[in-house]
């Protein structure tokens, strides 16, 4: 069933739950977070809300806020360190998201492999995001190789036929995330590790940061306007050499007419 017939039972349900539900549902977290890990979220999650603008397709892309999907339930909650709202705008304010007040889920999620409990997303995350009912999660490992039982990227998919599923491993540099439609690929290494998305049959081609897209557009008006500049350049130089030749030819034929 679409999203659009269940809505008017999420409306009931929200309205029922506000009435009884006297669960608290937390908004922040409490713990700290690696500085690498807010410094790879930090370029992702706008390159994301970017790429869809681009495709005509704006989505509300988010970071870090509590997911809850099933009421009375306070446990059973994630916090993606990137993830994507199918139909809701960019631009909404997300303290944090109840999944049975609009019947949305997250259509993907990206979680960076933390560096204290690693096995939390190896372990644990997948069964928590097969429950929200995410249809792509990428987990993305900066330290895989520290350990030979590690591995660079997961991609899980959810499956008409098989669930929710791991559809893919590798440690290459980049991996293709169906959802986004796109790449997501590291740039750089150790702390300097960032992702990126990118385009192309095998990711070879970075999509700009709006910083990086604002100096391309810069210097593409540059090149534009040098390239008028030298072409009324040439033009100019034309028409003064032709006028040249012109007033030589002139200047030969009267000579030539007054001879005796």
């Amino acid at each position: 069933m679409s999203i659009e017939a269940h809505r008017p039972e999420h409306r009931r349900a929200q309205r029922d739950g506000r009435e009884r539900d006297p669960t608290h549902y937390p908004v922040e977290k409490k713990v700290g977070e690696d500085s690498l890990q807010t410094w790879i979220v930090e370029l992702l999650r706008p390159l994301i809300e970017r790429w869809y603008g681009e495709l005509g397709r704006p989505r509300f892309v988010g970071a870090d806020q509590f997911i809850y999907y099933q009421q009375f339930d306070p446990s059973k909650v994630v916090a993606p360190d990137v993830y994507v709202l199918p139909g809701v705008a960019p631009g909404r304010r997300v303290r944090s998201w109840k999944v049975w007040e609009t019947g949305i889920a997250p259509s993907f999620a990206l979680e960076v492999v933390s560096s204290d409990e690693p096995y939390k997303d190896y372990v644990d995350a997948p069964e928590r995001y097969r429950e929200l009912g995410v249809k792509e999660l990428v987990i993305f490992d900066p330290d895989w190789e520290r350990s030979r039982d590690r591995v660079r990227w997961q991609r899980y998919r959810r499956l008409k036929t098989r669930g929710f599923v791991r559809v893919e491993t590798t440690n290459a540099d980049r991996i293709y995330a169906r959802v986004l439609g796109c790449w997501l690929r590291v740039i750089g290494a150790g702390e300097q590790a960032r992702l990126r998305l990118a385009t192309g049959p095998e990711g070879e081609a970075l999509f700009p940061t709006a910083a990086e897209a604002e100096r391309a557009a810069k210097e593409a008006e540059r090149a534009a306007k040098e390239a008028e500049r030298a072409a009324k350049e040439a033009a100019l130089s034309r028409i003064a050499e032709l006028e040249a030749q012109i007033a030589s030819a002139t200047g030969a034929g009267g000579k030539g007419s007054g001879a005796p």
